[in-house]
């Protein structure tokens, strides 16, 4: 807590500092932060409660948030297939909401990396690290990424995460395909998007990469930072660990769907 303000530092931030405040979070805004106002007012009014409520701002001008109680951990070896499955539907809900969502004129975006389509506005961060297991739901938070991408793309981003598809787990390949199918299934993905799916996961790893190999060498935070502590090297062998496996896994994922 910071000397007697009531404001608790929240953990696992690389970009801004986060607070909490009571029942809310406080960040810091953007020229973004009103295009993710807008995104978390639809997602609330489309009956979606998979993300915080937009409350505003502070008197220090900082965007106000719901605080959500519950559980975020990095790693999702705790994650049976069937919570795999849940935080599929998760997903497959919020890209459902977000079919019907017109960003206001003039939006401004805060876009990392350049997607493969502009489909819709996605969360771009889809990962353990911004899941958070409150009781009875699955919340999805940091939605300071959120902007126009495809369904595919920031569904390979989670199936990153989530498998995990990283080379570097504790799975076995059979384990690995039960997983993928399990998130893959609770999607509701079907048809030729499954092999597009995998084709796409270790593209969108290696771009992780390059972000963070731009940022090193232009010295940009906090991506050179995260590359001077080695998590290019992570996202290079998890995008070339991907690119390995992606035979076996569209087969498998076909075999699936046949069947």
């Amino acid at each position: 807590m910071d000397g007697g303000t009531g404001e608790h530092v929240l953990r696992g931030g690389n970009v801004s500092t986060v607070v909490r405040v009571g029942d809310t979070v406080r960040r810091q805004a953007g020229p973004w932060s009103s295009a993710v106002d807008a995104v978390l007012l639809h997602l609330e009014r489309a009956g979606f409660d998979g993300a915080p409520r937009a409350l505003g701002y502070d008197q220090l001008g900082r965007q106000v948030l719901s605080y959500v109680e519950g559980t975020v951990d990095a790693s999702p070896s705790d994650l049976a297939t069937s919570r795999l499955a849940a935080v599929g539907r998760l997903v497959r809900d919020f890209h459902d909401a977000m079919e019907t969502f017109v960003p206001p004129a003039g939006t401004a975006w805060q876009v990392a990396i350049p997607p493969d389509s502009r489909d819709l506005v996605c969360h771009h961060d889809i990962a353990p690290w911004n899941l958070v297991r409150a009781p009875g739901r699955l919340v999805l938070i940091d939605w300071d990424g959120a902007a126009p991408g495809s369904r595919l793309w920031d569904l390979a981003y989670a199936v990153h995460g989530f498998v995990p598809l990283s080379g570097v787990s504790p799975l076995d390949e059979v384990q690995e395909v039960a997983r993928l199918l399990a998130l893959v299934d609770g999607y509701g993905l079907d048809g030729g998007d499954r092999t597009s799916l995998v084709e796409l996961v270790a593209p969108r790893i290696g771009s992780m990469y390059e972000l963070l190999r731009r940022g090193h060498e232009a010295g940009e935070q906090p991506w050179a930072r995260l590359w001077s502590e080695g998590h290019g090297d992570y996202w290079y062998a998890s995008a070339r660990y991907a690119e390995r496996r992606r035979g076996a896994l569209a087969r498998a994922i076909a075999v699936r769907e046949a069947g």
